[in-house]
């Protein structure tokens, strides 16, 4: 029942023939009687690739903006976990030793 069932290979079915065999075939080259045409050079356009406008700069600033904001909420929410780890830790050490001392102090 939980034993798991290995696929085995399909046998083939019918008659089968060896895969043929293809042999190369020399090319001969077309005589060329024509010069083909030169090509055309390039010529760099004057305007710039990067287009400054208006809305492009207040859209960088509002997204600049909205990452510092992000990075400086999560930054200061850690530094605020820390503090108050740090603070429950030293609560825990002063109740810890006051029920270490308190023993102490009842016997004499």
């Amino acid at each position: 029942m939980l034993r798991p069932k290995i696929p085995t290979m399909p046998t083939p079915v019918g008659v089968t023939a060896p895969p043929a065999i293809v042999q190369p075939t020399a090319l001969e080259s077309a005589p060329q009687t024509a010069m083909a045409p030169a090509a055309a050079p390039v010529v760099p356009t004057a305007r710039p690739t990067v287009q400054i406008t208006p809305g492009s700069v207040l859209a960088v600033a509002g997204a600049s903006t909205a990452v510092v904001l992000v990075v400086g909420t999560v930054l200061v929410s850690m530094l605020l976990a820390t503090a108050v780890t740090a603070a429950s830790v030293a609560v825990c050490a002063v109740v810890v030793r006051s029920l270490l001392t308190s023993p102490n102090k009842r016997r004499r």
